[in-house]
């Protein structure tokens, strides 16, 4: 995909010149970390990630050697192995004959729009309920691009049944569910690209619950002991972290082998493999602004880090609303915030360190709210196929080797 330029500039714009400077800031450390052999991990929850193509972006930039470890959610897992992003219609499920007890708010049902090789492959596995899918087809109803599989019919429901499988697949043969899954997903996927490139995508803890069975899945095939420590090993072989439109990272702030803030203390003790932020850059995309305060306030006067030792309640110290990875990166004193929309943010970093890089992007993103994050959203629906099952068995079968 060719670089819009004016765009870019448009969107550099409208960010806050502060904001920019980091976007600019971060881009040169990122570039200078890769130019000495560094490696550099992106944290992503679900959400915005998808919808504005900046899961797709990571895995592109996962494709040139930018990226090097991905976490994210069961949420994001879902959606790729539907495709990422597509195209459903929206229909009052009442007259379909559906119970109203099952179907969500609003009592609407929800088509999958599929080519007919994609729902022959379901149909090889799993009985479709024809004469719904012609039902639906006739009914009245509105369509939309959303994320891939959820509740649309039938992906969503074949997504669910094939997720057991995959969780049978991955206990044996000693992997996690992501793996398995990445060797029957889309290349341009982060789970896809994951799997051909060997480089790990994991989803963190607090992230496990979502996509349904998928996420019950995930979860299920490995310990819970060694997800923490599979994450905590790729974050300790990282030099830059980016964080990006998520909620929760106690994985990094909080988990139970990171030694920085803290909470890795008794693990070391112990003998376990811990690591430390120290010397880290960490780099968090956010929309709230209360972030940005205590930022701010720590780095005027070691408010956080003080508030802490005295054991004090930061909510109210502060008077912010504030959530619990606050602490951790505003402590850190490689934290970098920008606040600002991850859809605006994300294109104008990749395009600044693939230019410094002189590397060739094939895809970037856009917001989508523009024409051109429009036509995205429309190609990510077009051209990012669903996983592919017969693809990942074959794989297996073969080595699981797509290199």
């Amino acid at each position: 995909m060719i670089i819009n330029a004016e765009l870019l500039n448009t969107i550099a714009w409208e960010l806050d010149p502060a904001m920019l400077e980091r976007v600019r800031a971060v881009s040169k450390t990122i570039a200078d970390v890769k130019a000495r052999g560094g490696k550099v991990v992106v944290v992503t929850g679900s959400g915005p990630n998808v919808h504005e193509g900046v899961t797709t972006l990571i895995a592109e930039l996962m494709r040139t050697g930018i990226v090097d470890g991905v976490t994210t959610s069961s949420a994001v897992v879902s959606h790729e192995m539907g495709g990422t992003l597509d195209k459903v219609k929206r229909c009052p499920g009442a007259p379909l004959g559906l119970p109203a007890t099952m179907l969500p708010k609003g009592g609407e049902f929800e088509l999958t729009e599929l080519d007919e090789q994609a729902l022959d492959e379901i149909r090889s596995c799993l009985p479709l309920d024809e004469s719904l899918i012609e039902k639906l087809k006739r009914a009245d109803g509105k369509t939309i691009v959303k994320a891939a599989g959820n509740l649309g019919y039938p992906m969503g429901l074949w997504l669910e049944y094939l997720a057991r499988e995959i969780l049978e697949l991955a206990r044996g043969h000693g992997k996690t569910f992501e793996e398995v899954a990445g060797l029957g997903a889309d290349e341009r996927t982060m789970i896809g690209i994951g799997a051909r490139m060997g480089i790990p995508v994991l989803v963190t803890i607090p992230q496990l619950i979502g996509g349904g069975a998928i996420g019950l899945c995930i979860g299920d095939s490995i310990s819970l002991t060694e997800r923490a420590m599979r994450l905590a090993r790729m974050l300790d072989g990282a030099d830059v972290i980016i964080e990006s439109g998520l909620a929760l990272t106690q994985e990094i702030h909080d988990g139970p082998f990171e030694t920085y803030t803290g909470h890795g203390l008794w693990s070391a003790w112990q003998g376990h493999f811990t690591y430390s932020l120290e010397g880290k850059t960490l780099v968090r995309i956010d929309l709230d602004s209360a972030l940005e305060r205590v930022c701010q306030a720590e780095r005027e006067g070691g408010a956080v880090q003080a508030a802490i030792a005295q054991g004090l309640p930061k909510t109210k110290l502060f008077k912010v609303p504030f959530r619990m990875e606050m602490s951790g990166f505003a402590r850190h004193e490689g934290s970098i915030p920008i606040i600002g929309d991850l859809g605006a943010v994300w294109p104008l970093l990749a395009a600044d360190v693939a230019k410094r890089l002189d590397v060739d992007l094939r895809f970037i993103s856009y917001p989508q709210g523009t024409e051109a994050g429009k036509a995205m959203r429309e190609a990510i629906v077009r051209d990012i196929r669903p996983l592919g099952r017969q693809r990942m068995i074959e794989t297996l079968r073969n080595g699981a080797d797509l290199r």
